[in-house]
C-alpha cells in the first residue's frame, strides 16, 4: 500500500521536578539543601530513514509521546533525561504544523533529521536557590511541559525525471520497459493507482530515476480524475517527459492540456526543462504520418514504442543528458551556498 499523507499528533515529554532535600550526615545536625534538578523530557525526532518508502508506518500510529525526565533527588543528583522519540520518514517527506500550515522541514536527503518537539526541561532543586541570606530553601520547580504539535506529513517521491501524460498514454508501460520497475499495465484508464519509480541505466555508470504517476484529464489540478492527488510526486522532478500517444486526432492539443493542469496546480512546473514524446509508433508504422505529427510541435518530439523498441535508446540518452546538466548545475550552486556560510 502507497500512503503518502499521514496527520498525526506528537507530545515531547514533561521535565522532572526537582528536589527539596537536605544533607543528613551523622556529624552534621543541618546539612544544607541538596535536592538535585529534574531531568529533561525526550524529545520528538524526525529522521530520514534511508530503509523507508512511505509514510505506511505512520498510518497505524497516530500519536507519538515521548517519555517524561526523572525526578530530581537527594545529595543534588539530577534525574535523568528521557529518551526521544524517532519517527522515521522517506527522503521527499515534508513536515507541516497542521493547524498553521508552516512547514517544519523538508527532508530531501537519507540521514537527516530534525527536532520537531522539544521536550520540557527539568525543573530546579532546592540546592540551586541556595544563596548567603537564604542557606536552606524549601523551594524546588516543577518539569516544564513539553511542545506538542498535530503534525502533518506528505511525501513527494524524489526522481530525476517525471512522466506526464494522460491515461493509457503508456507511461506504465514505457516505466517496465526502460526499467526494472513492474507497474500494472492494462488498457484500461487509471490503471497506475500510485506512483512508480525506476532506475533507468543511460550506460556504464549512467543512470536517471523516472518517476510514472496516474494519468492526468482535464480538471486534474481541481481534483478531478486521481491527478490531484499525485501531482505533488512530479514537483521534485528537474525534467519532466511529456508522453502522448501518436494515434490522437490533435497531438499538440493534449500537449498544451497537460501542460495547462501543471501550470494551474503549480506555476513553476510550466517553465520546468521538459522533453515531448510521442509514443506507440507501432499503431502508427507510417514514417510520414509519424513526421506529420512531429512537425506540429515547435520543438519535435522524440517518437518512440514501447513494444518495438524503437527510439528510445535515443529518448534515454537525451533525457540522460539534460538532468545530468541540470543537476550538476544544482551542485555547484549548492557548492557555493556552503562556501558562502562558512565565510
Amino acid at each position: 500500500m502507497f500512503i503518502d499523507s499521514v496527520v498525526l499528533t506528537a507530545e515531547a515529554g514533561r521535565g522532572g521536578h526537582g528536589s527539596i532535600a537536605f544533607r543528613r550526615e551523622k556529624h552534621v545536625p543541618k546539612g544544607g539543601p541538596s535536592g538535585g534538578s529534574g531531568g529533561k523530557g525526550g524529545d520528538i525526532v524526525v529522521f530520514c530513514d534511508p530503509q523507508a518508502a512511505t509514510l505506511l508506518d505512520l498510518r497505524y500510529r497516530k500519536q507519538y509521546k515521548a517519555k517524561r525526565g526523572d525526578h530530581g533527588s537527594g545529595e543534588k543528583k539530577s534525574g535523568r533525561g528521557a529518551d526521544d522519540v524517532i519517527i522515521r520518514v522517506p527522503a521527499g517527506t515534508l513536515v507541516y504544523d497542521d493547524e498553521t500550515g508552516e512547514q517544519i522541514a523538508d527532508f530531501t536527503k537519507a540521514h537527516q533529521s530534525k527536532v520537531v518537539c522539544r521536550g520540557g526541561d527539568g525543573g530546579r532543586g532546592n540546592a540551586s536557590f541556595a544563596t548567603p541570606t537564604i542557606q536552606a530553601p524549601r523551594r524546588a520547580e516543577d518539569g516544564y511541559p513539553g511542545q506538542s504539535l498535530r503534525l502533518r506529513f506528505e511525501l513527494k517521491v524524489m526522481a530525476d525525471v517525471g512522466l506526464v501524460g494522460r491515461p493509457n498514454a503508456g507511461k506504465s508501460t514505457l516505466l517496465s520497459v526502460v526499467s526494472a520497475a513492474r507497474p500494472k499495465v492494462a488498457d484500461y484508464p487509471f490503471t497506475t493507482l500510485k506512483p512508480h519509480l525506476g532506475i533507468v541505466r543511460a550506460g556504464e555508470f549512467e543512470s536517471f530515476v523516472l518517476a510514472d504517476i496516474p494519468g492526468l484529464i482535464e480538471g486534474a489540478h481541481l481534483g478531478k480524475g486521481l491527478g490531484h492527488q499525485f501531482l505533488r510526486h512530479i514537483q521534485r522532478a528537474r525534467v519532466l517527459v511529456y508522453l502522448i500517444d501518436i494515434t490522437e486526432d490533435d497531438p499538440k492539443a493534449v500537449y498544451q492540456e497537460l501542460r495547462s493542469e501543471l501550470k494551474e496546480f503549480d506555476a513553476s512546473l510550466a517553465g520546468r526543462p521538459a522533453r515531448i514524446a510521442l509514443t506507440k509508433a507501432d499503431l502508427m508504422p507510417d514514417k510520414s504520418q509519424q513526421e506529420e505529427r512531429r512537425a506540429l510541435f515547435d520543438d519535435p518530439p522524440h517518437v518512440i514504442s514501447s513494444v518495438s523498441g524503437s527510439g528510445i535508446p535515443r529518448w534515454i540518452r537525451d533525457v540522460y543528458e539534460v538532468q545530468k546538466a541540470l543537476r550538476l548545475e544544482q551542485e555547484q550552486l549548492d557548492r557555493e551556498l556552503a562556501e558562502e556560510d562558512e565565510t
